[in-house]
C-alpha cells in the first residue's frame, strides 16, 4: 500500500465538478430538510401517544423506564415536547432551543428506553446537532427575525455623540 497522499482531482475533472456542485447546495435547504424530517418524527409520535392516552400511560409505567420521574409526569413531559417542538422546527422559530429540547429527549430515549434503536437515534442526533450548531438557515422565522432585528438595533453607546458636546453651527 502506498503511504503517499493521493492528489486532489484536477480542476474541471468530474469529481471536482461534483464536489463543486455539492458545495453550492445552500445551507438553508439542508436545514429545512432536517427541520421537516425531525418535525415529522416527533409529531407522529405525539399523535400516536395522544390517540390512546391510557396506552401511553401504560407504556410509560411498564415499558419506558425513565429514571427519576414518575411515569405520568414523564408521559406528560414527553408528549408536551412532541407536540410543542415540531411546529417550532417547521417554522424555524427558536430552532436551537427546540433542537436542544429534542436532543435531550433523544438522549433519554436512547439511554433508558430503546438503546437497541441507536441507528435511528444517531440520525436524529446528527440532524439536531447541525441545527443546534448552525441554526435554522435562511428559510426560517429565526432568519427573518434576525434580519428585522439587525435593521433596528441601536448603535453602540461608544459611537454616540453626547448632545451637550456637539459644536454649535
Amino acid at each position: 500500500m502506498n503511504d503517499t497522499a493521493r492528489p486532489l482531482p484536477a480542476a474541471g475533472s468530474l469529481p471536482s465538478l461534483v464536489i463543486g456542485a455539492f458545495r453550492r447546495v445552500p445551507y438553508a435547504l439542508v436545514a429545512l430538510t432536517a427541520r421537516l424530517a425531525l418535525a415529522q418524527v416527533f409529531w407522529s409520535s405525539a399523535q400516536t401517544h395522544l390517540a390512546s392516552w391510557q396506552t401511553t400511560l401504560y407504556l410509560f409505567a411498564n415499558e419506558y423506564h425513565v429514571p427519576l420521574l414518575p411515569p405520568t409526569l414523564a408521559a406528560y413531559m414527553a408528549v408536551t415536547l412532541e407536540v410543542a417542538m415540531p411546529p417550532l422546527l417547521v417554522l424555524g422559530l427558536a430552532t436551537r432551543f427546540a433542537a436542544l429540547a429534542l436532543f435531550g429527549m433523544t438522549l433519554v430515549i436512547e439511554v433508558f428506553v430503546y438503546p437497541q434503536a441507536w441507528p435511528t437515534h444517531i440520525q436524529w442526533a446528527a440532524m439536531l446537532l447541525v441545527l443546534m450548531s448552525q441554526g435554522a438557515g435562511g428559510l426560517s422565522l429565526d432568519a427573518l427575525i434576525a434580519r428585522w432585528m439587525g435593521g433596528r438595533r441601536t448603535p453602540p453607546t461608544h459611537n454616540r455623540v453626547d448632545p451637550s458636546r456637539r459644536l454649535m453651527a
